[in-house]
């Protein structure tokens, strides 16, 4: 099958599922190609199967703000035709939605017809699609998609409540090339870091208030008052001063570091010990699935789809949102020697359930399924 992925090409969440995706997807064979401003960050090796197309975003002075979404389903209608597409999968509701009705609607004055599929991938529902300025478009677009997957049900029943969706919704778990992730061999890096046996626990993700990264510094400071410890911090975003503050109004500041944004943070998970995710929000929890298959046990609040990825008392722990006291107990629990090794084992168990090779049959499955219903449609 010949198929376009539409998704950004950044360290976020949607972006890393919609580039593994088509890397499993060109693997099996499938001609993929990706449609975005720029390279997605994980799509840095050659196959044969695999195809990137820049959408060229021009300024002029008359723009304030260069129209992306209309240069995107410009290009969208180029590939479509030139290298004839059989379907479009867009990741990300906006503007990738409304862009791919768009060039669906344009193709249509020549008599093309292709089918679009559009994944929900969790703050373009949660979040920015239920701002006013754009929920009549989000709306719109979903509901003009010939097939819609969300990646947790919890994120399904989010968009059901939200928005008036008239279809019924996929669900499709996100996943993890445990390949990729497979526990790597580095105690050179582990003891560099941790040079007197500490315990190393690490968090990741974009700095936002809504991953509560305040919690996860207050947890470690209270793990550290009853074992020797280190807190590794992976990302940047606004909340990175007010971290760094409060871990030197804690004094903590000798045991913290934070590394940034990496790419190959699976080099990081896969030295660590625990892995610390207190969200207000997660709509699946893909970080804590890539510290779960790198052999990391984790701590997380329950909330959105964390509770259909995690398995509480097994994987690690979960506590209501905000609950600092209940979190540091339980990863003082995990991280004893006693108990460590068993959860880690089963972190690892639970990962393998998520296996690229696991889903990808789902996505296929789905493709075709679309695929066949649209070309019914077209025969009538």
């Amino acid at each position: 099958m010949r198929i376009g992925i539409v998704c950004y090409p950044t360290f976020g969440g949607s972006g890393v599922v919609a580039t593994e995706l088509g890397i499993a997807l060109a693997k099996k064979g499938h001609k993929v190609h990706f449609i975005t401003y720029s390279q997605p960050t994980r799509l840095d090796f050659f196959n044969e199967n695999l195809y990137y197309h820049e959408v060229d975003i021009r300024t002029y002075p008359l723009f304030e703000y260069p129209p992306y979404e209309l240069a995107l389903a410009s290009t969208l209608v180029n590939v479509i035709q030139y290298e004839n597409l059989d379907l479009l999968h867009v990741h990300y509701a906006i503007p990738h939605a409304s862009a791919a009705y768009m060039a669906k609607q344009i193709l249509k004055t020549s008599d093309r017809e292709i089918p679009v599929i559009t994944t929900l991938h969790g703050t373009d529902i949660t979040l920015v699609g239920k701002d006013a300025s754009y929920e009549p478009v989000v709306t719109f677009s979903i509901n003009a998609s010939d097939g819609i997957t969300a990646v947790s049900r919890d994120l399904r029943e989010d968009t059901f409540k939200h928005f008036k969706v008239t279809k019924d919704i996929e669900v499709i778990p996100n996943f993890i090339d445990l390949e990729r992730f497979k526990k790597q061999k580095k105690d050179h890096f582990k003891t560099a870091i941790c040079p007197d046996g500490e315990k190393l626990i690490v968090h990741t993700s974009n700095f936002r208030k809504v991953k509560r990264v305040e919690d996860v510094v207050k947890i470690f400071s209270n793990i550290r008052q009853h074992i020797k410890a280190k807190l590794l911090l992976v990302g940047d975003g606004p909340e990175r001063s007010h971290i760094e503050s409060l871990s030197r109004d804690l004094d903590i500041c000798d045991d913290v570091r934070f590394l940034g944004k990496l790419e190959a943070v699976e080099e990081v998970l896969s030295v660590a010990d625990l892995f610390v995710m207190p969200s207000e929000k997660e709509s699946f929890g893909l970080a804590a699935l890539e510290a779960m298959a790198c052999e990391v046990p984790v701590i997380s609040s329950n909330t959105g789809g964390l509770p259909e990825l995690m398995i509480n008392g097994k994987t690690g722990f979960m506590s209501d949102v905000g609950n600092v006291e209940e979190m540091s107990a339980n990863a003082l629990l995990v991280l004893s020697d006693e108990n460590l090794p068993k959860f880690k084992l089963q972190a690892l168990q639970r990962a393998k359930e998520f296996d690229v090779e696991n889903i990808l049959p789902l996505y296929e499955d789905y493709y075709n399924e679309i695929v066949e219903i649209s070309q019914r449609t077209i025969v009538r």
